[in-house]
């Protein structure tokens, strides 16, 4: 089967052999394009046409990709930006003619649970990883919190994405400040402390004993803790980052230049510019529960969308 996510920021593809009876899924291919379908949506309220034929691009070459593998069934999730788009129906007529599937746009807590189950399937038995778990999913328009043992107990999206961030807060004259100011910070964080308000209302994270964190911010900045010469997917899954270290890491992204964050081996050119914001996201929560470590996993929404297929 095929499983496709389209976020903010990237869409991502994993094409897999999944047995539901043995709980095995053999990966086949996954892949990661970043094509911002969420550019100026928190500012207009639309999605823009060159943002739809970046990801249109990407969605012809999975296609292909998708029939070489011989993949039976395909699963298409879209989650923030086109949740939020006023012309979202053009953006799902390209996909049905692309790839002939009608892709969902789900809610932000049906999101949760897709992350949840992939990110927590292979960690249940572990005696070193204690339940319950706060799977946290920085995405690029939106962050997905779901905490649970085996199964969900409680899950909230809120709109604190990098990309969001970036463009609300880090943006000066059209151009994101290089680097940003104080000020700039500030509202980031004044803005991530609100939505984590919100976030506790309704999902108790401060009674999780594991916090697992998901998406191409986190694994980027475990790529920047372990000073990797490039991005390297075996040994950044299930590393685990602690809070000093991302405080450290988050300082470094937000007084650097984008040339400095661009020279920096693991970084993917395409989070060059939203990274700092994403960053501070991871931080702030782990203040926020007192996590004195983020479990960082590669097995995420994806993984979640390929079980629930099967």
């Amino acid at each position: 089967m095929a499983a496709v996510d389209c976020g903010t920021n990237s869409i991502r593809l994993l094409v897999a052999d999944v047995n539901p009876a043995t709980g095995e899924l053999l990966e086949l291919d996954r892949r990661m394009t970043i094509v911002r379908l969420g550019q100026d949506v928190d500012r207009t309220g639309r999605l823009a046409p060159e943002a739809l034929q970046r990801t249109f691009a990407a969605c012809r070459e999975y296609a292909a990709l998708i029939r070489e593998l011989g993949a039976t069934k395909v699963r298409f999730v879209a989650t923030s930006a086109s949740r939020d788009a006023s012309n979202r129906d053009e953006f799902v007529r390209g996909i049905v003619d692309i790839l002939g599937v009608e892709p969902e746009v789900i809610t932000g807590d049906r999101e949760a649970e897709f992350s949840f189950t992939g990110a927590t399937k292979e960690l249940r038995g572990r005696d070193d990883l204690a339940k319950p778990y706060l799977v946290v999913d920085i995405g690029g328009g939106s962050t997905e919190f779901v905490v649970g043992d085996d199964h969900v107990r409680a899950a909230r999206s809120v709109d604190i994405g990098c990309v969001r961030m970036t463009e609300r807060h880090l943006v000066h004259d059209g151009k994101v400040s290089d680097p940003p100011t104080e000020e700039q910070i500030a509202a980031v964080r004044a803005d991530i402390e609100a939505a984590l308000d919100l976030a506790e209302e309704t999902v108790p994270l401060r009674e999780a004993h594991t916090l697992v964190g998901l998406a191409g911010s986190v694994t980027t900045v475990s790529a920047i803790a372990q000073d990797l010469p490039d991005y390297d997917s075996e040994r950044i899954h299930h590393s685990r980052i602690s809070r000093e270290r991302v405080r450290e890491i988050t300082e470094r992204l937000l007084r650097s230049t984008h040339a400095e964050r661009a020279a920096i081996p693991s970084m993917h050119p395409g989070r060059v510019d939203v990274i700092g914001a994403g960053a501070l996201v991871l931080l702030a929560i782990m203040e926020r529960i007192g996590a004195e470590e983020v479990v960082v996993s590669e097995h995420d929404i994806l993984d979640g969308i390929a079980w629930s297929v099967a």
